[in-house]
């Protein structure tokens, strides 16, 4: 099953340069059937990543550009009325597939947002009156901006909530930096491949799924999320019972990607960023003060003893 890994891994190198992170978090969201939000600047190759992926994986792909003037008929689809048979007909929007890119997502309202929250959760679409199952594999691999100003909009912390992983993705080093320059200047880009299969994507979940954690560790991964509802000058409010499910299903997605059937306390810790950061509702001190999410999260996982 690594070798499967190490195959994706070559095939998304052809293309990315450097971005393990970024990687990482994507592969972590395949295997744990989790949602990832991506967040930086423009330029570094979030969405690049996301396509090369899609090809990797051979799995449906269907990108939507979120602007201000989307309406949710444009994600999920609509009744359209057929003069001809005088009946009303279904139209699927491009909700219906197995990955779904959801690029500059904070450029839509809260409407459009609400037409993403029953897909994300239950992996089903109504339209009118009937309902639709999706497809499984499904994930939804979205990108924002955090530099806009204008013409963006807060994500609804239900709709956060909904994310497995929020990954902010900075600058490459200069080294990287230099060979995508000479990569792009060459075309020297190598042609991705389809190189796992559906069926090989149910298997590695399943195997993720069976990875060993020993009680004590959830046991910990549950005092990391209570520590974050306990009464903090910085907090408004905590992490949700979602976080402590993605924080447990993660954290065995990491530890398969180092090669191990256990799960290690280092595997919680690098979940737990991507996991809590865009879950905590921050209070005005912390705004005022300048005080970042990953900020409190590194002083919580300092305060919670490791067992």
């Amino acid at each position: 099953m690594f070798e499967i890994i190490r195959r994706l891994k070559n095939e998304l190198s052809k293309v990315v340069v450097g971005q393990d992170e970024m990687v990482d978090a994507l592969l972590v969201g395949i295997l744990s059937k989790g949602h990832v939000l991506l967040e930086g600047v423009p330029g570094i190759a979030k969405t690049t990543t996301v396509n090369t992926l899609s090809y990797a994986l051979g799995l449906n792909f269907k990108r939507i550009q979120f602007t201000p003037d989307l309406l949710p008929s444009d994600v999920i689809g609509a009744e359209i009325y057929d003069p001809k048979t005088n009946e009303f007909k279904i139209k699927h929007g491009p909700i219906f597939t197995n990955l779904l890119l959801a690029d500059e997502i904070n450029r839509a309202p809260a409407k459009v947002q609400s037409a993403l929250l029953e897909v994300m959760q239950e992996k089903q679409v109504t339209i009118g009156e009937n309902s639709f199952k999706i497809d499984t594999p499904f994930f939804v691999l979205a990108t924002q901006n955090p530099i806009e100003q204008e013409g963006v909009y807060s994500l609804p912390e239900a709709q956060l909530d909904r994310f497995m992983l929020k990954v902010n993705v900075d600058y490459g080093t200069k080294e990287e930096e230099l060979e995508i320059a000479r990569r792009v200047a060459n075309s020297s880009f190598e042609t991705v491949e389809s190189v796992v299969s559906k069926e090989e994507i149910f298997s590695l979940q399943e195997e993720v799924s069976k990875i060993h954690i020993d009680p004590e560790l959830e046991e910990y991964i549950v005092d990391l999320i209570y520590k974050t509802r306990e009464e903090n000058p910085y907090l408004k409010y905590g992490a949700s019972p979602r976080a402590t499910i993605d924080l447990l299903k993660a954290s065995k997605a990491y530890a398969f990607l180092a090669e191990k059937d256990f799960v290690a306390p280092s595997d919680i810790a690098k979940a737990c960023k991507s996991v809590l950061r865009h879950r905590l509702v921050l209070s005005y001190e912390a705004q005022a003060e300048e005080i970042q999410p990953d900020d409190i999260i590194k002083d919580i996982i300092a305060n919670v003893p490791v067992p």
